[in-house]
């Protein structure tokens, strides 16, 4: 496989000109007019950011992309699917909630935005997954598939469980149904907090195995041996009374999240952009964010995803750590930021395993815009 192109450029901004007409210079020298968007949904996925954090992208960026996908007479929507822990994405109304507190409107985007898996995180397709190692289909957020193309637009940072989280972690992971982050996550099946359930047996009218009971408490109990581990129950229930283990070892979910990409990706045109700002060591998933460990870098775009997030990766290594940065506190035996963050993880099975199934190449030609 021959090395992709990926285009950046970097944060300066001579007075006159503004980040965001680079960002648009930026996708045009990458090829994004050569998509056809005339009359086409399209899903621009991204990350809204969980209260509290600050270092999300800021809506501007999403704006700068819906705006040349209306030049080109597409029609976009920002999307992303709910969150299967605890916080305030869980379920659409919050997520959307959530979402405008941290500036993400039609007024400030200039376009709609549609929390894919729709009021409770069950509204999903099944997807087929092309030779892989775990899955043979994904469960996707139904309006990521009913998009005719999509683009990613990804806030490049580290993660706890991944290493980083790139554009395929924000493809994968993000485009997943709760069900589908439930099969990425977990090696084993939900349990009920018995002090959280009320009784309601909403979740039994959901689950297709039978394998929800209630005893003399009225609590609800799962029976693992009937239960094959769909999720639906989490999404359902409105008391946060049912959870999974997340408990998938970092190879395994870093290979499971490639895998539901190729599902999301497979079969239509797509584009992809990172921004590499504000390079925190955790996910934005977290109502909180610690200071960035190296400057902020510059705009990434490729419309290969794979030779995106390596090309990202070598950017962030080849810079300076912050003073009193997490990073700046690790021992530095990896000769690698990510994993003196987060020694247990292992992000480059990420690639590799996205590289074999034909999402793109790890090879990447970089041309500085």
């Amino acid at each position: 496989m021959s090395a992709s192109k990926v285009y950046f450029t970097d944060m300066r901004c001579p007075v006159g000109t503004s980040l965001l007409q680079k960002l648009t210079k930026l996708m045009h020298k990458a090829g994004i007019d050569a998509i056809d968007m005339e009359s086409k949904f399209v899903a621009i996925k991204l990350h809204f950011g969980e209260p509290g954090n600050l270092s999300f992208l800021r809506p501007n960026f999403a704006k700068t992309v819906a705006d040349l996908v209306k030049e080109k007479g597409g029609l976009p929507f920002l999307t992303d699917c709910n969150t299967l822990y605890v916080g305030r994405r869980k379920h659409a109304l919050e997520h959307m909630t959530a979402a405008q507190e941290n500036g993400y409107s039609p007024l400030s985007t200039g376009c709609q935005i549609i929390i894919a898996d729709g009021l409770k995180g069950t509204d999903d397709v099944e997807v087929p997954v092309t030779g892989g190692k775990h899955f043979t289909s994904a469960k996707i957020g139904r309006a990521v598939m009913d998009a005719d193309i999509f683009i990613s637009l990804t806030h490049f940072k580290g993660h706890e469980m991944t290493g980083f989280g790139g554009a395929i972690k924000n493809i994968g992971m993000g485009c997943g149904s709760r069900a589908g982050k439930m099969a990425m996550h977990s090696c084993g099946k939900p349990t009920v907090d018995q002090e959280k359930c009320r009784g309601c047996k909403t979740c039994s009218h959901y689950c297709a195995q039978s394998a929800i009971s209630f005893g003399e408490n009225h609590k609800a109990s799962i029976d693992h041996d009937k239960c094959v581990g769909c999720g639906r129950c989490i999404g359902t229930c409105n008391f946060d009374a049912i959870s999974n283990a997340v408990d998938a070892e970092s190879t395994i979910l870093n290979e499971r999240m490639a895998e539901y990409a190729q599902a999301v990706l497979a079969g239509r045109p797509h584009f992809h952009i990172s921004v590499v700002n504000q390079v925190s060591p955790c996910c934005d998933c977290h109502g909180e964010n610690d200071a960035a460990v190296v400057p902020d870098l510059g705009i990434f775009a490729s419309f290969d995803p794979v030779a995106l997030d390596h090309a990202c990766i070598d950017a962030v290594n080849a810079a300076p750590m912050i003073p009193n940065s997490a990073l700046a506190q690790c021992e530095h035996t990896h000769n690698d930021h990510f994993t003196d963050i987060h020694p247990t993880t292992h992000w480059r099975s990420q690639l590799e395993h996205a590289q074999s199934l034909g999402m793109g190449s790890m090879d990447y030609e970089l041309i500085t815009i």
